[in-house]
């Protein structure tokens, strides 16, 4: 079996509901994401895929939906005021958790059809989510 991984940056903010914490409080992350890809077997060129590629398709979707954006749950109280001033920002249906962050990464890049098998999700140096889907 044959694996690559590849590592993507961004910067992104949230801030947990139901959540005793400074991740109560509207805070910033420089995430680090490792996407993990597997083949039995190369491609003609000897690639499971091109790093190239690979970061280009995930930095693109990443940048466009990701990258400089402010995330809340969608029953978060700030979600109105934000609303009201005509912020831009991201409702999700749950909290923005690390967790939910990688699992929605593997989930976009595996509908690109790429042969991802993990995403390991670095919202700091010491803490990190991974989300790969059960066999």
């Amino acid at each position: 079996m044959f694996r690559i991984t590849e590592t993507v940056r961004f910067c992104y903010g949230h801030r947990l509901m139901e959540y005793v914490g400074k991740c109560a409080r509207l805070h910033g992350h420089n995430a680090r994401v490792e996407i993990v890809l597997e083949a039995g077997r190369l491609d003609p060129r000897g690639f499971v895929m091109d790093f190239d590629q690979l970061e280009a398709t995930a930095r693109r979707w990443i940048d466009d939906t990701l990258d400089h954006r402010l995330f809340l749950r969608h029953d978060d109280p700030l979600c109105a005021v934000l609303e009201a001033q005509g912020e831009v920002f991201v409702k999700l249906p749950h909290n923005p958790t690390a967790e939910h962050f990688a699992e929605m990464i593997f989930r976009h890049l595996a509908r690109e059809g790429l042969p991802v098998v993990r995403v390991r999700f670095h919202e700091t140096d010491t803490s990190v989510a991974e989300y790969a889907p059960t066999p």
